[in-house]
């Protein structure tokens, strides 16, 4: 995955093309341009057969400039980066900013192209490709441009966890405004994967964000919160905001704002982060697994007080989503 930033400070995570689908591409853009000029060759032969020699030879060299420098080059400035390989081949020609191409980028790329893929059979833009971290030739190098892939396969959905039922509305008086879009993203990231994470390490992991996550917000975590407890709630209350500020009546399609909650927000029952099976590791909610963490963290304690304790209906959801109330 390789991030590009585009003149609006916008991160853009694209997949760049690598060698054996490029090389598949250009094979395909050869084959058909040869095609092309065998057919103008036969076209020309016919029509220029009453001409000199040197008028013929110049009429070749002509019609092999054309179709095989000059036609890549037009077919990806108006296609914007998409040749007849590329398509076939699911890739596109981008700017470093991923933005469409222009003629000139496509004019360099073309020009060099003819050095690096014609004139050595591709073994220079082979080994530029392989140095390159993004495998780029150099092509791409002076244009500016990157061969990134469009059809990317598409992976199961990932459910975001909710809280537990008594952190309901605890943090609906936050001012989310100053958090960026960024560190929601890597909390996001963080508890749709946590269960793939080292123990440690996802503790962690936890404790950084709901620091940057406090800071941002200009309230410190609440005393005896596991931190991916405080993420997961914050995370929600974050949803609930969005989904009464795009609906009036504080209901939606799929889901409803009822106390805090938003049901169908964790996706199906049975799913990951479903209150109808356990989403949070033991080790996630309870203490470091170590102490070599760097701080001694203290323990949820599962005597909960009669002030805090769920009720009957809300036991068997808090033992579901792995939290314990704090003491």
């Amino acid at each position: 995955m390789s991030e590009l930033v585009t003149g609006e400070a916008v991160a853009l995570e694209l997949r760049p093309a690598r060698l054996p689908s490029r090389a598949l591409a250009v094979l395909l853009d050869l084959a058909a341009a040869m095609v092309v000029y065998i057919v103008l060759t036969i076209g020309l032969v016919a029509s220029t057969a009453s001409l000199d020699d040197a008028a013929q030879i110049a009429v070749s060299i002509a019609s092999f400039v054309l179709v095989l420098v000059g036609g890549p080059i037009a077919v990806e400035t108006l296609s914007h980066g998409r040749s007849l390989g590329k398509m076939a081949c699911g890739l596109r020609v981008v700017r470093d900013d991923g933005g469409p191409i222009r003629f000139r980028h496509a004019l360099v790329r073309g020009g060099i192209g003819v050095i690096e893929i014609l004139m050595t059979f591709g073994v220079i833009a082979c080994i530029a490709s392989l140095v390159s971290a993004r495998g780029r030739r150099l092509g791409d190098v002076f244009a500016g441009t990157l061969v990134v892939r469009e059809r990317i396969p598409v992976g199961r959905t990932a459910f975001l966890p909710p809280p537990p039922p008594w952190l309901a509305g605890k943090f609906s008086g936050l001012d989310l405004s100053a958090v960026p879009d960024g560190l929601w993203l890597a909390v996001r990231q963080y508890l749709t994967r946590m269960q793939q994470l080292d123990p440690q390490v996802g503790w962690a992991m936890a404790e950084r964000l709901a620091s940057d996550l406090a800071s941002r917000t200009g309230a410190p975590v609440p005393q005896g919160i596991p931190p991916a407890a405080y993420l997961a709630a914050v995370m929600q209350e974050r949803q609930a905001r969005e989904v009464r500020r795009a609906f009036a009546n504080g209901s939606a399609a799929g889901g409803t704002a009822v106390g805090g909650q938003l049901a169908g927000v964790a996706g199906p029952p049975g799913a990951p982060g479903s209150y109808g099976a356990p989403a949070w590791p033991a080790a996630v909610v309870t203490a470091p697994p170590s102490a070599d963490v760097g701080q001694t963290v203290p323990t949820v304690s599962r005597d909960v007080p009669p002030s805090v304790a769920p009720t009957d209906g809300e036991r068997g959801t808090t033992e579901s989503t792995g939290f314990v109330p704090p003491t």
